[in-house]
């Protein structure tokens, strides 16, 4: 499995990122599509905009980390295929790398980590060895 990397959408362009997706809910304002460093754009793996909201404090209390954190991951239960969809790509040794906005430079605290580590799990469990397949033998079959 190939490592996902995280950075910010305007970070300078590394040759080793591979495929650059961009999950932000927002696409970045100004910049024209000459512009984009990505490759492409998934605003339904950012957080909701009431999530984002409630991150920056717009309109409402700022809510802590462990409380963004859980409803992002709630969030995010919702897009399933599409985060299985680049777990498969994952597994089979692409390059990804998950661009956030330019104004978040933490990323212990921001949702790519978090995309990462789901992206990640759904990567592992591609490789894992199928243990749903009935391994009865047909002497045990016989004797039922």
């Amino acid at each position: 499995m190939t490592p996902i990397k995280t950075r910010r959408w305007n970070d300078p362009h590394s040759s080793d990122e591979g495929f650059r997706l961009l999950v932000t809910r927002y696409r970045p304002r100004g910049v024209p599509e000459s512009a984009e460093t990505w490759d492409a754009w998934a605003p339904d793996l950012g957080p909701s905009v009431q999530l984002h909201a409630a991150a920056y404090g717009k309109g409402v209390l700022i809510i802590p980390w462990a409380t963004y954190r859980s409803r992002y991951l709630l969030e995010m239960r919702k897009q399933k295929a599409s985060i299985d969809a680049l777990g498969r790509r994952v597994a089979s040794g692409e390059q990804i790398t998950l661009l956030c906005s330019s104004a978040c430079d933490r990323e212990s605290r921001c949702h790519r980590s978090l995309l990462k580590e789901l992206i990640e799990a759904a990567a592992i469990a591609l490789e894992a060895p199928d243990t749903s397949v009935d391994n009865a033998t047909t002497e045990d079959a016989e004797s039922v």
